[in-house]
């Protein structure tokens, strides 16, 4: 299993990012995608989770109704729109997966991860 993250960058705050998670090695039928970050200094968190059937998506307050988790079953691949990005949501952005009953928020549920895009945010 195979997970690729991309799209990060440098931006202003106010601004938006796309970034997208390309998932390979087998089907994602029954696992449920995340996206966590880290930033410098900190601890792993938790941004938000769908299953891949496009089930309800959680998310932390800290995004709620700022990020959009999507997917594209065709291209196999896990999206998250961020738009009125503010300086506080740098760090390096993660992609996870694991076959998992119910979404959850603890990095520790997911076996599957990607190496990590970095999202910066100038004030």
């Amino acid at each position: 299993v195979q997970l690729q993250a991309s799209g990060g960058g440098l931006v202003q705050a106010g601004g938006s990012l796309r970034l997208s998670c390309a998932a390979s090695g087998r089907t994602f039928v029954n696992n449920v995608m995340a996206w966590f970050r880290q930033a410098s200094g900190k601890e792993r968190e938790f941004v938000t989770a769908m299953g891949w059937s496009g089930s309800s998506a959680v998310y932390s307050d800290s995004v709620m109704g700022r990020f959009i988790i999507t997917r594209d079953t065709a291209k196999n691949t896990v999206y998250l729109q961020m738009n009125n990005l503010k300086p506080e949501d740098t760090a390096v952005y993660y992609c996870a997966a694991d076959r998992l009953a119910a979404i959850s928020t603890r990095a520790q549920s997911y076996d599957y991860w990607g190496q990590g895009t970095q999202v910066t945010v100038s004030s």
